[in-house]
Formats: C-alpha cells, sequence, structure tokens
C-alpha cells in the first residue's frame, strides 16, 4: 500500500522556518517523482516544489524560490521541504505527492499529474 506521510508543519513568525518531512512507502522511492503543494483556505491547490526521479532536478514556484528548498534522502525514503524566510501568505495546508513510475527526470507541476498524496500538515505563519 502506498503511504505518504507529511510532517513539520506549525505555527511561526513571520520570518522564521520550518523543515517539512513526507515519508513514502509502498513504493520503489527512487522511481518516482516527489512533489509539495500547498492549499490556502477557498483558494486552489498550487504546486510549490517537486524533485525528479532519477536526474533528482528541481523545480520551484516563482513565489518560494531562494526562501525553499527541496531535498531527498533516499535511504530514509524521505523528501524534505526546508522553508526559510516565510511570509503570511505561506499559510496553507501543505501536501507532498508521488508520480511514478517515472524514468524522464522531468518534473511535474500540476495535481493531475500525481496519483499518491499524503494528508497534508498545517503550516500557519504569523505576522
Amino acid at each position: 500500500e502506498v503511504q505518504l506521510v507529511e510532517s513539520g508543519g506549525g505555527l511561526v513568525q513571520a520570518g522564521g522556518s520550518l523543515r517539512l518531512s513526507c515519508a513514502a512507502s509502498g513504493f520503489t522511492f527512487d522511481d518516482y517523482t516527489i512533489g509539495w503543494f500547498r492549499q490556502a483556505p477557498g483558494k486552489e491547490r498550487e504546486g510549490v516544489s517537486c524533485i525528479s526521479s532519477s536526474d533528482r532536478n528541481r523545480y520551484y514556484a516563482g513565489s518560494v524560490k531562494g526562501r525553499f528548498t527541496i531535498s531527498s534522502d533516499n535511504a530514509k525514503n524521505t523528501v524534505y521541504l526546508q522553508m526559510n524566510n516565510l511570509k503570511p501568505e505561506d499559510t496553507a495546508v501543505y501536501f507532498c505527492a508521488a508520480k511514478g513510475p517515472d524514468y524522464s527526470g522531468r518534473y511535474y507541476k500540476s495535481t493531475t499529474d500525481y496519483q499518491y498524496w499524503g494528508q497534508g500538515t498545517q503550516v500557519t505563519v504569523s505576522s
């Protein structure tokens, strides 16, 4: 059974940092692209960052580039999202998602590209 479990969310002041984790199981981790998405109240779910399978190419949305860093630990089947200099507009539920198996080395930005989703973790940034 495929499982994605997010953790690391919480309440932080503007300018602070959080590190989200996405622990994966039930599939060959190295063969899957992992994406981070977020959804704020009343808004559509949007892509934040993703890391491709194989070459581990990385994508960042313009709104988080330079502040967020995605990384993976293949030994732990875990993808991390380090979020620095957080802003109130980063407040949302953050989800990780998996697509694969995929050997293209591409990254994928759309929610419809992904087959598996975690339950989400809340990030709240106070001003």
